[in-house]
């Protein structure tokens, strides 16, 4: 070929990516014509329920837990407003990682080894790795502590059974299994919900709280109101919401990249519904922790609560055994499903940053790389629970590597979203645009924050 010829041919001829289209061989997807022919709109909505909702369930984790308590026991409702200004700041930017899942076919990490340099890349994996172990570690000696409120086994002899189970679930379970107990999992952090009928809030102080921003400039405040931005807006969460949407599509046999390239109007409307109803969820558990913990432990004076844990034996002389038990319930049943959610975003982000195989439904001998970072996380986890490191200390060093690269991560995200090398024709609207942008700013002025807080204890 000559060079004038070489040289008159497209760009994405000569061998630069090419945007994403639906190529009219792949399977069609069974999810879209079911809810078609569904005329019910309750039954549509639990039928298109999935990644989503598994998302946002496990973004109200142990260490998630603690902070809402902490922040209802010191400042009382004081915070309840801010969980609902998070709503539309997660939604956006987890609708963001389905969208690109959706139309590239790929994880996000798949997507930054291919679009963006190596360094970035691997510091974005070494971080999700480090900060999910240290996170699931923490999350694993919280499940075994609210174990032991309700039998008399000592908490550090439930640790490596709860550890082992979780990862044999992972290795042992098929896809369709794992996702089916995660959401039957999403539904005991409802106990939250239950738990704050037993503690009498005052009414009118709850609606002030909810509705008039209340901002502080105390030290105090100001790290609590950091980490609950932290703790709610997660890097591993858009990691592994972009590789469950793609394991949703490679469970309908499109298990070529070209079959999962491109997305309808349909399917993105559907996550997007999807994403809303696990984010929306996600929020409502957080509120009601916060009120629970503000209407009980701050009115009585007791707002030194250091983890979730701490906050269900506290509740118990002021709420009552059923209070109580309700959220050692819900913490256990948290705790579950977001110690998988750690370990798996880190072992996809891991497989597809190497192009290594991976998903909770291939068998154990097609994809060991992937199984065996999750037993690595896992059982590096467990020892955490055992080598002296306090699991608030792991939880403070996982909340500063999650702020310092949610900041970063965020602005990728919005990048990928609007590229059309990524996502074709599927870019980001105004409003999404809009709405990432504060989001990114919020989270680059917390991460600020957070480095200063941590530095002055």
């Amino acid at each position: 070929m000559s060079t004038q010829r070489r040289a008159a041919l497209p760009a994405r001829t000569r061998g630069a990516p090419k945007a994403p289209r639906i190529d009219p061989a792949r399977p069609p997807d069974p999810k879209v014509a079911a809810l078609d022919r569904e005329g019910n709109p309750v039954r549509r909505l639990l039928m298109t329920l999935g990644p989503g909702l598994v998302t946002g369930a496990s973004d109200d984790d142990p260490s998630g837990v603690g902070t809402y308590a902490q922040a209802g026991a010191s400042y009382g409702y004081s915070f309840l407003w801010l969980t609902i200004l998070m709503l539309p700041m997660m939604t956006a930017v987890q609708y963001m990682a389905a969208k690109i899942a959706l139309t590239s076919g790929r994880g996000l990490a798949a997507v930054l080894r291919e679009h963006y340099p190596r360094w970035v890349l691997y510091g974005a994996l070494a971080s999700l790795v480090v900060a999910n172990t240290l996170n699931a570690g923490a999350d694993i000696g919280a499940i075994a502590a609210a174990i032991n409120l309700l039998v008399p086994v000592p908490a550090i002899a439930l640790v490596v059974p709860v550890g082992l189970a979780i990862a044999a679930v992972q290795l042992l379970g098929s896809y369709a299994t794992v996702v089916r107990l995660f959401k039957w999992l999403a539904l005991a952090l409802l106990a939250y919900v239950g738990s704050a009928l037993f503690t009498h809030p005052d009414l009118g102080a709850v609606l002030a709280g909810s509705v008039v921003p209340t901002v502080r400039l105390d030290p105090a405040f100001l790290g609590l109101f950091v980490a609950l931005l932290g703790t709610t807006i997660s890097p591993y969460l858009f990691f592994w919401q972009a590789s469950q949407e793609v394991d949703e599509q490679i469970a309908i046999g499109r298990r070529r990249l070209w079959q999962r390239q491109g997305a309808s109007a349909k399917e993105l409307r559907h996550a997007q519904v999807d994403t809303v109803a696990g984010m929306v969820f996600s929020e409502i558990v957080a509120y009601f922790i916060i009120l629970t913990a503000g209407s009980t432990l701050f009115v009585a004076g007791q707002h030194d609560i250091a983890s979730a844990t701490d906050a269900a034996k506290a509740l118990r002389p002021l709420a009552g055994d059923y209070a109580s038990v309700l959220l050692a319930a819900g913490l256990i049943g948290a705790g579950v499903l977001a110690v998988p959610v750690l370990t798996g975003s880190a072992a996809y982000g891991i497989a597809e940053g190497f192009r290594w195989r991976a998903g909770l439904d291939e068998p154990l001998r097609r994809a060991p790389q992937f199984y065996a970072v999750i037993v690595v996380a896992t059982l590096v986890g467990i020892c955490i629970n055992f080598v002296g490191l306090n699991p608030i200390s792991a939880l403070v060093i996982s909340a500063v590597i999650n702020g310092l690269l949610a900041a970063p991560m965020l602005v990728l995200l919005l990048l990928a979203s609007n590229d059309r090398t990524i996502v074709g024709t599927r870019t980001n609207g105004r409003l999404l645009n809009a709405v990432g942008l504060a989001t990114s700013a919020v989270m680059g002025l917390a991460a600020i924050v957070l480095v200063v807080t941590t530095a002055v204890g």
